[in-house]
C-alpha cells in the first residue's frame, strides 16, 4: 500500500486548518486512491475472480464525528517487540506513543506503533501504524480489525480519522500476505462506523 500510505502522510500535514468541505474531499480522495490501488494488478491483493469482480470498496458514509483530535503522548524508552502476524510469523515493532480521545462523551486510548523494518526506508521514517478493533468487526467490517496510517506529530496532539481506516491485505488474500494482528489493548468497546466496510464478494472463502 505504498502509494496510499504516502498519500495519507501528506494529507495529515494540513488536517488542522481544513474546512468541513475540504475534510470531506480528503476522505473522498482516500477512497478514490484505495479503489485505484485495488484495481491495479501490480498493487492489488486481489486475485482471480475477486480481482475481476472488483468494482470498488463499500464505505461507510463520511462522518466527521469519527475524525477526532487526540492527545498524543510519546512512549519513553519503548522496548522493541515481535508483533504476531496472520501467517504465524512475527514482525519487529515498538510502541511509539498513545492517543487519548473522546467520542460520544467517553474517553478512549489507543496505542500507536512503528514498524522497525519499514522506518529504515527514508520515505517511511516518520510513519506510524495504528491497528484497532471495534464492535463492527465480524459484522460490518473484517473480523480481524482495521488499520490506520499516521505520521509522527510535531506537537502533543494527533488527528485520528477513522474515515480513512482500511482492512489489511490478508483479509482479501491470506495466502500471499502476512498482516500484523491487532493487539488486545487496541480493542474499542464501541462501533466505529467509518472507513472501509466488509464486502463478501472480494473476501476469500
Amino acid at each position: 500500500m505504498k502509494n496510499l500510505t504516502l498519500l495519507l502522510l501528506l494529507i495529515s500535514v494540513f488536517s488542522f486548518s481544513q474546512t468541513k468541505k475540504e475534510l470531506t474531499k480528503e476522505i473522498g480522495d482516500f477512497q478514490h486512491e484505495l479503489n485505484r490501488e485495488y484495481s491495479d494488478p501490480k498493487e492489488s491483493p486481489l486475485r482471480g475472480t475477486n480481482f475481476k469482480n472488483f468494482k470498488g470498496h463499500p464505505f461507510f458514509p463520511a462522518d466527521l464525528k469519527y475524525r477526532v483530535t487526540a492527545k498524543f503522548t510519546t512512549t519513553e524508552d519503548a522496548v522493541p517487540f515481535e508483533l504476531p502476524t496472520s501467517s504465524g510469523r512475527t514482525q519487529p515493532y515498538r510502541e511509539f506513543g498513545t492517543a487519548t480521545f473522546d467520542l460520544d462523551g467517553k474517553t478512549y486510548v489507543l496505542k500507536i506503533y512503528q514498524n522497525l523494518n519499514l522506518i529504515k526506508r527514508k520515505e517511511y521514517r516518520d510513519h506510524l501504524f495504528l491497528p484497532f478493533r471495534d464492535e463492527t468487526n465480524g459484522k460490518e467490517t473484517y473480523g480481524g480489525g482495521k488499520y490506520m496510517d499516521l505520521r509522527i506529530p510535531t506537537g502533543k496532539v494527533i488527528i485520528l480519522d477513522f474515515n480513512q481506516s482500511y482492512q489489511p491485505f490478508c483479509a482479501y488474500n491470506a495466502y500471499e500476505y502476512s498482516c500484523p494482528i491487532v493487539p488486545v489493548e487496541n480493542t474499542l468497546p464501541i462501533s466505529i462506523m467509518a472507513g472501509v466496510k466488509y464486502d463478501d464478494v472480494y473476501f476469500e472463502h
